[in-house]
């Protein structure tokens, strides 16, 4: 009992399901054809489309009251699973009478023939039903999915002014029902997971069309979907219909799209990067002739770019002028100098992202360093380009970003020359503000000096200076690395050539102890060698006597 009340409930609840499934879902019908009210007969067949004009309207009928109103809406008819077609169904109330014999139905959508069927009452039932208020409904014009008909109903024969008109456009493609069962609409469904190492798109097909392959690629969307060269084939008859497909950058509008292998099939597309606007703001690029900075959005996207000038705090302070919108178009801007603290700011929504193409200080044009000359230090601008430049001095108060000019120079500087700043005497506690003159979006530097340093190196002005061009130092280390090879060679000789001197003195003296004949000869002759530094020289008196011995041996 238990077990066939828990399959009593199973079935309950599958037929509800059913239930709610059709309410979501279009009216089915199982063919095509036209009814009419109750007791009413009515046969229908195709009208001829030109026919005659119209008559007067007799005067026991009312305009008004012949033709009420008309209805119309989507049926489905379906042959199988995934072969449903649409149906427009048209519905009309007219008053009958005996000068009515029966309605005219044309269809027409942009494109198309004009096509018409009449609906005839029998002589009977008009004679039986008079005055009475009739229902016709006619289902049988096939439609497509987002197709546009107009309807025109009009009594039989045609009366003057008795007609009725209207628009209706069939549901597209974007109700489930739709897209599960009628061929036009029948996309499949992707399914994805991503493999950041390998920036690989495991892609998974379901609901496809049956009995055709099916079609994947990714693609870049915009106006229409670009595709990117990476592309797969599921065959119909392959178990598993899924795919792998490889991309280079996770961008917002990169997107997976599917189709079947039909004439006009419709096309599904997922993104799985939406959300990743963070990769748009790359590949800013310099030309260094022009000075111009270019950026090309990768995706369309709505965002405000605009210049700024990043802070020791991080905070990067928009330049005025330099706010642009961007959709799709190349982004330019013109007379920029390349400093490392000028940054391109991203505004999109309520977001902002910063970007800073010169942090490398590879295409720094100037900088201000200290040199130190005669025992003297200097301030120098040092400059890769002829420019023109605004210099002043400022004071800058304790917590503060902002330095307070008291005086300020124009000054041209020449390529690859070092011009004094001429800070009248002040060499310690004062800073150095210093802008660029001819281009438009330059950054404006503060320099501050806290100490007096008589260091004779020559050293930035402040921290952020540039490691700059660095060539020197790999041959500097080369010859270091010489020097010193040859030192240690040359003491490795000088040691081993004074241990051998050693040695042979050893022998000589143990020879001339054997002499009894020059005992007194020998016995003052043992090399002390006297160490200086890291070599090994002998004793001066010891030598001599080492001399003596040699001769007197001979």
């Amino acid at each position: 009992m238990i077990l066939w009340a828990a399959l009593l409930m199973a079935h309950s609840c599958w037929a509800l399901d059913g239930a709610a499934a059709g309410s979501t879902g279009l009216e089915r019908i199982e063919k095509c054809s036209t009814q009419c009210s109750q007791k009413l007969r009515c046969k229908s067949k195709p009208d001829h489309l030109f026919r005659p004009p119209c008559q007067n309207l007799p005067e026991a009928l009312n305009t008004s009251s012949s033709l009420h109103n008309i209805s119309l809406s989507t049926v489905m008819r379906c042959e199988g699973r995934q072969k449903c077609s649409l149906h427009l169904q048209i519905k009309t109330v007219l008053q009958l009478s005996e000068s009515i014999h029966g309605v005219s139905i044309c269809t027409t959508s942009p494109g198309t023939i004009t096509t018409c069927q009449s609906v005839r009452f029998t002589k009977a039932s008009r004679e039986r039903m008079n005055g009475l208020k009739v229902e016709v409904v006619n289902d049988c014009t096939p439609v497509y999915p987002s197709q546009q008909v107009q309807v025109t109903v009009e009594t039989v024969p045609s009366y003057c002014g008795v007609t009725l008109t209207d628009v209706y456009q069939a549901p597209d493609c974007s109700g489930e029902d739709l897209r599960r069962h009628v061929p036009e609409c029948i996309t499949g469904r992707l399914s994805y997971t991503v493999n950041p190492e390998k920036k690989e798109l495991s892609v998974s097909v379901s609901e496809m069309l049956d009995g055709h392959n099916y079609h994947l690629r990714l693609c870049h969307k915009n106006l229409i979907c670009f595709g990117t060269g990476a592309n797969a084939l599921i065959k119909k008859e392959e178990p598993i219909k899924a795919a792998t497909l490889r991309y280079s950058q996770p961008l917002p509008c990169l997107c997976i799209e599917g189709w079947s292998t039909v004439m006009d099939a419709p096309r599904v597309q997922v993104c799985p990067f939406s959300e990743r606007v963070e990769e748009l703001w790359t590949g800013i690029t310099f030309d260094p002739l022009e000075e111009n900075l270019i950026w090309k959005p990768a995706c369309p996207v709505t965002a405000v770019a605009s210049l700024c000038q990043k802070r020791d705090d991080r905070v990067c302070v928009d330049l005025p002028g330099s706010p642009q919108n961007v959709s799709r178009e190349k982004m330019v801007f013109s007379e920029v100098d390349p400093h490392p603290d000028l940054c391109v700011k991203f505004t999109s929504g309520s977001r902002s992202w910063t970007r800073c193409p010169f942090a490398d200080r590879r295409l720094q044009a100037w900088e201000v360093v200290v040199m130190a000359a005669e025992g003297q230090r200097k301030v120098n601008l040092l400059s890769q380009i002829t420019a023109t430049f605004s210099v002043g001095l400022c004071v800058k108060p304790a917590a503060s970003h902002e330095c307070h000019v008291t005086e300020t120079h124009s000054l041209q500087v020449e390529k690859h020359k070092a011009v004094d700043l001429n800070l009248g005497g002040k060499m310690c506690n004062f800073c150095v503000q210093v802008k660029r003159l001819d281009v438009k979006f330059a950054a404006t530097t503060t320099d501050c000096f806290e100490q007096c340093d008589e260091s004779p190196d020559v050293r930035p002005a402040v921290a952020r200076r540039p490691a700059g061009n660095l060539t020197w130092v790999i041959p500097a280390t080369i010859c270091l690395a010489g020097v010193i090879g040859v030192t240690l060679v040359l003491h490795l000789l000088l040691t081993v050539r004074q241990k051998r001197k050693q040695k042979e003195n050893r022998v000589r003296s143990s020879r001339k102890k054997i002499d009894c004949a020059l005992d007194c000869v020998v016995s003052g002759l043992k090399t002390q060698p006297i160490v200086h530094g890291k070599v090994l020289l002998p004793d001066s008196t010891q030598s001599e006597n080492t001399e003596k011995a040699n001769l007197i041996s001979n």
